[in-house]
């Protein structure tokens, strides 16, 4: 499952560089917990991304249900101490989004070596295949909670 989490990740972060956002970290981790995603958007806003990847006809709404107070105040907590390392980030906006990945096992197969730098055109609901899964962005939810 961590593979799958990974390739959701990988798709968001696609997505986002396509959106002209500047990826600053790739899996944040300190004693607080993990953000998934830390970009710049085109404004210079600081996004801190969760991102949830579920299989079809999950039971929490594609992983938006996960995101409950306990988690929200960790991924705060988490923040604040990047922010702490990060100085130079620390007056800009921040925000937290949250994108909601899909996906689902499938025949076919991408060509080896798959790059999702290869990506040059993507939108929420687009189907990408990848490792014999379909991925799908399927939603994008900008500054999700405060």
């Amino acid at each position: 499952m961590k593979a799958i989490g990974t390739l959701g990740e990988q798709l968001v972060a696609r997505w986002l560089q396509l959106r002209n956002y500047e990826l600053l970290e790739y899996n944040w981790r300190c004693r607080w917990g993990e953000i998934d995603l830390v970009a710049q958007d085109p404004t210079g806003a600081i996004a801190f991304v969760e991102v949830k990847t579920r299989s079809a006809y999950n039971w929490d709404v594609d992983g938006l249900l996960s995101i409950n107070a306990t988690k929200q105040q960790k991924l705060i907590q988490t923040a604040s101490l990047f922010l702490s390392k990060h100085p130079d980030l620390a007056e800009l906006p921040c925000r937290f989004d949250v994108g909601l990945v899909s996906y689902q096992s499938c025949n076919a197969t991408a060509k080896a070596n798959f790059n999702f730098d290869q990506i040059n055109h993507l939108k929420i609901g687009q189907a990408i295949i990848v490792e014999r899964h379909q991925l799908t962005l399927k939603d994008y939810l900008k500054a999700a909670f405060d």
